[in-house]
């Protein structure tokens, strides 16, 4: 089964008949927010797929939708909608009590100097903290613009994800369609992490993987959160308003 059947027959029984309280699609992420006060977040894909400046056919009406309408969004063609799938996932998901912990989620991969790490997605602010242990990284991107960086094409090129002893591979491949040929490219790592505030804190579905650690935000102050969003604001911003966990198999 596909991660993204998985993580829907996982919320599914979690979903109430309410609709949806608001919806807001920023720059950077977009958030779903349920009626019981409770909002997830997932990153927002690339702007340049939409064919006209109409982005989301259902916008204005978005709001007479359930719970589980937007979560069976995971499936659709369309990123933008499967971000809508996934933030209303991750909101759904919320309601369910787990242990976490809130360390710094690199830390806790154990890189040395021996270890081979492949990143997927451009996770800059990391990369100078890993280089630091002496590991050989390779960043595999699908966007080969990057400044200063030696990337490897992700469309060319998965044997780093597969010799790899730690891998980190960003949540954002969900909303993508490519985490099911990442996660089965893994071979040999010690350690895999999916990362970021699209991440779905939800163990359950990835213990079929090689995943070992899940590193994502809960959404803490709502009303901040959607205020920055709304306004463009990116991950640098929100840092405050959300509680970033982890969680290790």
């Amino acid at each position: 089964m596909s991660l993204v059947n998985e993580l829907i027959a996982f919320a599914e029984p979690l979903c109430t008949k309410e609709t949806i309280v608001d919806v807001r699609i920023g720059l950077g992420y977009t958030l779903v927010e349920l009626a019981d006060g409770r909002a997830g977040l997932a990153w927002t894909p690339d702007k340049n797929q939409a064919q006209s400046c109409t982005h989301m056919s259902h916008a204005g009406t978005l709001l007479d939708f359930t719970e589980k309408d937007l979560l069976m969004w995971l499936r659709d063609d369309s990123h933008l909608k499967r971000a809508l799938g996934l933030a209303t996932f991750n909101a759904v998901n919320s309601r369910v009590e787990r242990v976490f912990n809130d360390q710094e989620a690199i830390s806790q991969l154990g890189i040395t100097e021996t270890d081979h790490v492949a990143m997927v997605g451009h996770f800059a602010p990391l990369i100078p903290r890993i280089k630091k242990s002496g590991c050989r990284l390779e960043v595999i991107e699908r966007n080969k613009q990057k400044e200063g960086l030696e990337l490897v094409d992700l469309r060319e090129n998965y044997d780093p994800l597969a010799q790899c002893d730690v891998a980190i591979i960003t949540s954002t491949s969900i909303i993508n369609n490519s985490v099911d040929t990442l996660l089965a490219t893994l071979k040999n790592n010690r350690s895999a992490v999916m990362l970021g505030p699209s991440t779905p804190l939800c163990p359950e579905v990835f213990n079929a993987t090689r995943v070992s650690q899940l590193s994502g935000a809960f959404v803490a102050d709502v009303p901040e959160v959607k205020n920055i969003i709304s306004q463009g604001g990116g991950t640098k911003l929100l840092k405050k308003h959300l509680n970033f966990v982890n969680h290790q198999a």
